[in-house]
């Protein structure tokens, strides 16, 4: 049913670039290959070249040069007049701009993109904005008007045979089951990712997915051992590939599942680690994730409690700053288990009842 995973940002003659490239290579060629379309004045190539360039610093974590490189990568599009590279560029951009946890930005920008895509009869790029765009609402929690763009974009992977783009959607899918409490659903859902993804090559889904199976069997079934497993299989990908960002969330979730088993200093070790290397590429909504868990590890080992109450509410407000409608929700859950006073929810201040979900 499906076949090969392939990495359709690749492109040009950058083509022969496997999914599972380690990025430092696809950095390298890429770069090689920009140069040389610069020197000849092939403005269409120097656009799909920088598309590589700017994915694969975005996904090293290093932001000034992804930023760089998208936008040199639409001006290059533009001037060819190559209205699908154009689209690949915004989309690109607007990956990173939810990655730097911009999410107005990127909203706007993979609108763009699905509009440009569908302009330039892509249907690929398209698809991937529409992705970005789902993704984008389901990070804020915004559930309810995302969950069936992600059921369409399945619907639409699977008919195509598309192996990527279907376990990015399952795995879209079994987070929000997750976050809503149905975890048997999650787990489902994620092992169907895991498999689909090792018939087709994925390395970097099949990391994901075995990340969301790490949770479920820390959460639902209490198995720290079976987690970290899992999680010391999704890393190997993570450090091939050199996915720094995967990797960070990696051991953020790993500090999860020892905080979880009650193995606090290790939880400490992880979310530290974790934190510096969300500070290092610039990724606001893993920091401060990251921070939380952290609170929670300081606190359960001894921390002054009006100090832990000091830096939960400086959570509540980054979360919120950031953009996540659940924010409120998951810091109050935390002062609760800890035995602090929630903090009051403020008003919003158009006056509507807060949108919050069970994460």
């Amino acid at each position: 049913m499906y076949g090969k995973a392939f990495a359709p940002e690749y492109q040009g003659a950058l083509t022969t670039l496997s999914v599972n490239s380690s990025l430092d290579d696809v950095l390298a060629a890429g770069t090689a290959r920009l140069r040389a379309a610069e020197q000849a004045g092939e403005a269409g190539e120097a656009a799909r070249s920088g598309l590589a360039v700017a994915e694969a610093h975005r996904r090293l974590g290093q932001i000034r040069e992804a930023d760089r490189a998208w936008k040199a990568s639409y001006r290059a599009a533009r001037g060819a007049g190559d209205v699908a590279a154009m689209a690949w560029a915004l989309w690109s951009g607007g990956t990173l701009a939810r990655q730097r946890g911009a999410f107005a930005l990127a909203r706007r920008l993979l609108g763009l993109a699905a509009e440009l895509g569908e302009r330039g009869g892509d249907v690929v790029v398209r698809g991937y904005s529409l992705a970005g765009l789902a993704e984008t609402g389901r990070i804020q929690g915004d559930y309810d008007a995302v969950g069936r763009l992600h059921e369409q974009l399945l619907a639409e992977a699977r008919r195509r045979g598309e192996a990527r783009h279907t376990v990015w959607a399952l795995e879209g899918i079994a987070q929000m089951h997750r976050n809503r409490g149905d975890h048997d659903t999650a787990y489902a859902l994620f092992e169907e990712a895991a498999e689909i993804a090792a018939r087709a090559e994925d390395r970097r889904g099949h990391a994901w997915a075995l990340r969301g199976l790490a949770d479920i069997v820390s959460v639902r079934d209490g198995d720290a051992e079976r987690a970290l497993l899992l999680l010391t299989r999704a890393e190997e990908s993570c450090r091939a590939m050199n996915l720094s960002g995967a990797l960070a969330y990696n051991h953020k979730m790993r500090g999860n599942v020892f905080y979880r088993a009650g193995r606090y200093r290790e939880a400490r070790e992880l979310y530290e680690q974790a934190l510096g290397e969300f500070r290092a590429m610039g990724e606001p909504r893993g920091e401060a994730l990251a921070r939380l868990g952290l609170a929670k590890s300081l606190a359960r080992l001894g921390r002054d409690r009006r100090e832990t109450a000091a830096e939960l509410a400086d959570l509540a407000r980054v979360l919120e700053g950031i953009g996540l409608r659940h924010a409120h929700e998951m810091v109050a859950r935390a002062q609760r288990e800890l035995g602090l006073e929630p903090a009051s929810e403020p008003a919003p201040a158009d006056g509507r009842a807060r949108t919050r979900d069970a994460r």
